[in-house]
């Protein structure tokens, strides 16, 4: 049974994870030999044993609410895993239609395929789950290149998946017809104003754009904090029928950590802020995709907002399916930071439009 510890007590169990998230990704930052390899860095594809714990309610003060905004909770999971490589997930993208087979990311360079199990439309498990290094043009892990290793966000079009470097502030392809995890990605070429971002708050969200919506064919790349001169946060359409850079008006100071867009042509963003007063705060914004052009500022409603009191983590990763009742379905995934004090969730949620 899921409990709410009080205020203040999870406070300063909070504060104490973020001073500690604080001083490692500091050490990270550090200038090191370019033998060093991520501590949570997987070399081999291996299968590895997923656990997972249900989330009954996604508010344990109020059990008998589902609705949160515009998102009903339908499952959730808490997973843990005895390989030292599972953890710090930052992007998901499904690979089929039905919400199974899936793709993940973790910030140290490595891929996670897999299905979600389900039983009665709720989450149970995973199964199959392989973990396998991405790697480079020369087929080695980039994790042997330094700084190579923080792979934040995932995007897909089809066998072509695209992965981008925060800390680099690079974009990688990989053509999953030749291989699957084991492709060999070769480096993009990027604009030059988005290999300026922020060190360590850059390429945050990547979100391919298919056939039939407005800007086919663009690869729709989002900084978690990189602003323009008036303070909003910045984005860049890369390839596509109209290639530039734009922004998105940040408010409430959040900070964008993914994205999804859409059938009906929305595109969500997946926002996340911590302070020490209030702890982490999550919310999803919608944005009508044909607002988005080279010089634009674009904004949209906040369709769904959670903290503390709700069962949250640092998530960082969001995708969507539609069922065959023709319910959209929200698949959120956190980014434990390898952090005994956090937890790796599989949030679903559907979406009430």
């Amino acid at each position: 049974m899921s409990t709410l510890p009080s205020r203040r007590s999870f406070l300063g169990h909070a504060a104490a994870g973020f001073s500690t998230l604080a001083f490692a990704r500091y050490a990270q930052a550090q200038p090191a030999p370019k033998s060093a390899q991520p501590e949570h860095a997987v070399t081999e594809p291996a299968g590895i044993e997923v656990n997972a714990r249900p989330i009954p309610f996604f508010e344990p003060r109020d059990r008998s609410r589902t609705r949160f905004g515009q998102l009903v909770y339908r499952s959730g999971l808490v997973l843990t895993s005895p390989h030292r490589g599972f953890g710090g997930l930052s992007g998901l993208r499904f690979l089929d239609t039905s919400g199974e087979r899936f793709l993940a990311i973790s910030d140290q360079g490595t891929w996670f395929t897999g299905s979600i199990r389900y039983s009665g439309g709720k989450m149970v498990g995973l199964d199959d789950v392989e973990a396998a290094p991405l790697l480079n043009a020369e087929g080695r892990p980039i994790t042997e290149k330094r700084l190579w290793y923080d792979t934040e966000s995932l995007a897909r079009d089809g066998n072509l998946v695209y992965v981008g470097l925060e800390r680099v502030n690079q974009i990688m392809r990989f053509d999953f017809a030749k291989g699957g995890t084991r492709a060999r990605g070769e480096v993009l070429p990027t604009p030059p104003g988005l290999r300026k971002l922020p060190y360590n708050k850059g390429l945050e969200a990547l979100v391919f754009v298919p056939k039939g919506q407005p800007l086919a064919g663009t690869l729709i790349a989002m900084s978690e904090g990189g602003f323009d001169v008036d303070g909003n946060l910045i984005g860049f359409l890369i390839g596509g029928p109209s290639p530039g850079q734009f922004s998105i008006r940040r408010t409430d100071k959040q900070f964008i950590s993914d994205a999804v867009l859409l059938p009906s042509g929305a595109l969500l963003i997946l926002e996340r802020k911590f302070s020490w007063f209030t702890g982490i705060n999550i919310r999803i914004r919608s944005i009508p995709l044909k607002t988005i052009a080279p010089g634009a500022v674009v904004d949209g409603p906040v369709l769904f907002e959670a903290d503390l009191g709700h069962e949250v983590d640092n998530m960082e990763g969001i995708d969507a399916h539609v069922t065959p009742e023709g319910e959209t379905v929200l698949t959120m995934v956190s980014d434990d930071n390898f952090s005994l004090l956090q937890r790796t969730l599989l949030l679903q949620f559907t979406l009430v439009e």
